[in-house]
């Protein structure tokens, strides 16, 4: 018996507006025993720049969220705990290993509730984290205004702003597909075409969306004042949390230190969903399409897990969205679909066109992430360079706030140095991902020569701005340096998920 195709408004999602809320997030929580905590948010940024947010959240008392009753308001209960716990574990000269229990214990708390975990994630950074300028428009990104930011700055609005637009605008095509679905079982070749090709047009206009990022957010802003709040705790011993953080919920039995990736595009359901419906499948970065995990085990032993970060990400992201992706996958159709009626030329042209929509919107992303991470990555380290060659003294190491923290790897042997340092640094693993994940959606391509197009037969602008900058990198010999005063947005690469811009 076939799985039924799941109905989005089961899972909290809704057919207008997609994995953002039904109901407006609310701007404050109303309960009074909350008050500290939103007058808290009503000087945020102050708080921050003044580094006096930890004295003030170290004297908070411990308020349980037993007053929490609608959905709406545990959601903002969690973006305040997440924007709260970011701004004290990165708010000062030196990151904070331990996060109090006045923020832990609601947290957990909340984050038990949600089903998310105790970290900022997309939904408390952008689903849950705006609101319409006026009511009566829809909500096209002229229409939107972000509640809370960390710099109130006008680039880290927009970053936000992008995303929640592209999810209001993405929002009807879960339906639209879902009916595509339905009619494939139906055997409606007809309806499953105009499913897809009004598919197409969607995720054409999305990609004109992302690319609206760089009107108002600028690449030097994102990467050394915004990029920095949304770092996880993991694998981040070089930025000054080697154990992860120590959750404190005021009971010794039950703190311990914890370790989560940081707030990421990756997380969004949506772009998961594209993926779902059109049967684009990801594989850990660097395998091939045929290689299995027992090729990789050794004779007798149990095959090694194969770690995909795009399904790590599901973790991230609300329960009730998480298993909605799962029903969506038992109940995917439309490739087997296209594939049997392959000699309908009309159907294979709407479902290639959805992958290549698909594939632009993968490749402008990797453009971007070149211009705001790996770019300015590169000239941080060239500067750097230049003041510790053209100064006799040595560069302070402390008191320059979180954009200049100073790392090494003493302890790392030389042979390791170059092998972390052949994957990149300030970023540069994530390219290798990005890519594959782009050309894996070329893959379920039912027309042999779109195929070859879509599987990176073509060198896209993305590609030829990556190699540039590789030469560029190369030519400067950035690789070599021992130290590097790069910022804590990119003293990390893929695998230790710092957070921001990440992978469509």
């Amino acid at each position: 018996m076939l799985p039924p195709v799941p109905s989005p408004e089961d899972y909290g999602i809704s057919p207008e507006r997609g994995f953002l809320p039904s109901d407006l997030p609310l701007q404050c929580l109303s309960h009074p025993v909350y008050d500290r905590w939103e007058r808290i948010m009503n000087n945020f940024q102050s708080l921050l720049l003044s580094k006096r947010l930890r004295a003030v959240i170290d004297k908070l008392p411990v308020i349980p969220a037993v007053h929490l009753e609608t959905k709406a308001e545990w959601r903002r209960a969690y973006t305040v705990l997440t924007f709260l716990a970011h701004g004290y574990i990165w708010g000062g000269d030196k990151p904070s290993e331990r996060l109090p229990p006045a923020i832990t214990y609601p947290l957990l708390q909340v984050c038990e509730y949600l089903e998310l975990p105790p970290v900022a994630t997309y939904a408390g950074l952008v689903l849950w984290n705006w609101k319409p300028l006026f009511m009566s428009d829809s909500l096209a990104l002229e229409n939107l205004s972000v509640l809370t930011t960390f710099t109130g700055s006008l680039d880290e609005q927009w970053f936000y702003l992008i995303s929640v637009a592209m999810e209001a605008k993405g929002g009807p095509t879960i339906p639209l597909m879902l009916d595509a679905i339905q009619a494939a079982r139906d055997d409606d070749v007809e309806m499953v075409t105009k499913c897809l090709q009004s598919f197409a047009q969607s995720l054409d206009e999305l990609g004109t969306l992302l690319v609206r990022m760089y009107e108002s957010c600028d690449p030097h802003v994102f990467y050394h004042r915004i990029r920095p709040f949304l770092a996880g705790s993991k694998n981040m011993k070089d930025a000054g949390l080697p154990h992860g953080v120590f959750y404190d919920d005021g009971n010794r039995l039950t703190s311990r230190w914890r370790q989560y990736g940081g707030g990421s595009n990756a997380q969004s359901s949506m772009i998961q969903f594209f993926d779902v419906v059109l049967g684009v499948e990801h594989r850990p970065t660097g395998s091939k399409k045929d290689e299995t995990s027992e090729s990789e085990a050794e004779p007798g032993a149990a095959p090694k897990p194969r770690h995909n970060f795009i399904h790590e990400m599901r973790q991230y992201m609300p329960g009730p969205h998480r298993r909605f992706l799962q029903s969506v996958e038992a109940a995917a159709n439309i490739r087997d679909f296209v594939d049997y009626n392959r000699s309908n030329r009309q159907l294979t042209v709407a479902y290639d066109a959805c992958l290549a929509m698909l594939r632009a919107l993968r490749d402008k992303h990797i453009q971007m992430v070149s211009r705001y991470i790996i770019v300015k990555s590169r000239e941080s380290r060239s500067i750097s360079r230049t003041r510790r060659e053209s100064s006799p003294e040595p560069i302070p190491r402390g008191g320059t706030g979180i954009a200049g923290i100073r790392y090494g790897r003493p302890d790392e042997t030389s042979a390791a140095q170059k092998k972390k340092k052949m994957r990149g640094t300030g970023g540069t693993a994530l390219i290798p991902f990005l890519k594959q994940a782009r050309d894996e959606t070329g893959e379920p391509a039912i027309d042999a020569w779109a195929r070859k197009l879509l599987m990176g037969g073509r060198r896209t602008e993305a590609d030829a701005e990556i190699a540039f900058e590789d030469r560029v990198t190369r030519a400067e010999n950035l690789d070599a340096d021992e130290h590097q005063t790069v910022g804590m947005a990119g003293a990390w690469d893929l695998e230790d998920a710092g957070g921001g811009l990440c992978a469509y």
